[in-house]
């Protein structure tokens, strides 16, 4: 078996890539094994300038790639210490997307901690790889000047959001903190930026769950913007939207992420996250009863149909209103690699048309956040 020193490259024995290469993107491949390592670069050598490399031989790129694409085994500490002892030069590149042969909650997690700004499970999508290393939008944003600070809300939003499901799965300690600060960061950035970069950003770069808990969270925070409330409400609506579906982490990914329609048994174990999310959280004295009740009630209908305790009317909170109407329409606009993105009117009219479910003031007073913030 080749390895990695043997390898064709169109780096030179200095580090560098050779001229004729040097006109398209460098994106560096790495990955635990040589057959990895070269099915990857086929996928990329037809666009790109690809230096390849074994994550156990020394590293040779000198130069700094525009992406890195990393297939590994997370499950392996070796490989984890390789990407650690690299992480100086990876943090420089501004896409690094790792290659999840293993879906798993943990693994994700694991590979946001390791510094991913995209994580793409399971079987490889030449497709979806291609477009996420060609994102025309990323080359608009950085020509701006504008794309350091808030690419660092993003990946703290989601290391969080990841390290919060790792929290759960493998009964470690929770960092409320973190999670809070990583809620104050979208809240500063979408003040900045708007919610709409929000929203573009997050869908080309984060996955199935990950991406609802982000947007949710970008939608709560622009819908307690838009009507005015206090810093500490709206600290309390971006704690809750962070936090209100951490009872998933229980749940596979494969049902999560499932691509056609659930069947009963499936539907019957995503309607236990409310009631194990709050399960979880209600043990910690930094989780206060506000935030407590959206995880529980986040589900909840005027009209006493959602769950799980079929609350109704005037028994269901501000912050759990509120926080309904965003997780709705965040999951409408979504995008996931099995179905288009719904345009935001379409699913602003959705809302519109759940006569008695959720309240009718707050959603018209939703409508600007919808359709034109």
């Amino acid at each position: 078996m080749q390895n990695a020193r043997t390898m064709q490259s169109p780096v030179n024995r200095n580090g560098g890539v050779r001229e004729q290469e040097a006109a398209r993107p460098l994106v560096e491949v790495l990955a635990d094994t040589s057959d990895k390592l070269s099915g990857v670069r086929a996928i990329l050598e037809a666009k790109f300038t690809v230096a390849g490399e074994r994550l156990d031989a020394d590293a040779r790129l000198a130069q700094v790639p525009s992406a890195v694409v990393i297939r590994a085994e997370l499950r392996d500490v070796d490989n984890i210490a390789a990407i650690k002892k690299r992480a100086g030069k990876l943090a420089k590149a501004k896409k690094r997307i790792f290659l999840l042969e293993h879906t798993s909650h943990v693994g994700i997690s694991q590979a946001y901690a390791l510094g991913a700004t995209l994580v793409l499970p399971g079987t490889i999508d030449r497709i979806k790889l291609l477009a996420a290393l060609s994102d025309p939008a990323d080359d608009a944003s950085a020509s701006s000047g504008g794309e350091a600070q808030p690419d660092n809300a993003v990946e703290t939003a989601a290391t969080a959001i990841a390290s919060m499901f790792t929290a759960v799965t493998l009964g470690q300690p929770l960092d409320v903190d973190g999670t809070k600060e990583a809620g104050r960061q979208i809240a500063d950035r979408i003040t900045q930026h708007g919610l709409s970069e929000w929203l573009r950003t997050v869908r080309r770069h984060h996955e199935g769950t990950y991406q609802h808990c982000l947007l949710v969270t970008g939608v709560a925070i622009d819908f307690g913007l838009s009507l005015g409330v206090g810093r500490a409400d709206l600290e309390r609506l971006y704690t809750a939207a962070m936090f209100h579906d951490i009872g998933k982490a229980h749940i596979p990914l494969a049902i999560l992420d499932k691509p056609g329609r659930l069947d009963a048994e499936e539907r019957a174990m995503i309607e236990t996250h409310p009631a194990a999310g709050h399960e979880f959280l209600k043990g910690h004295d930094k989780i206060s009863p506000e935030i407590l009740d959206a995880v529980r009630h986040h589900h909840e209908y005027l009209d006493g149909s959602g769950y799980p305790d079929g609350l109704c009317g005037e028994s269901i909170g501000d912050i759990v209103r509120l926080l309904t109407i965003s997780d709705i329409f965040a999951a409408l606009i979504e995008h996931r690699h099995y179905k288009p993105t719904m345009p935001r009117a379409e699913a602003y009219n959705i809302l519109c048309g759940m006569n008695g479910k959720l309240e009718k003031a707050l959603v018209a007073s939703f409508k600007q956040v919808a359709l034109t913030r």
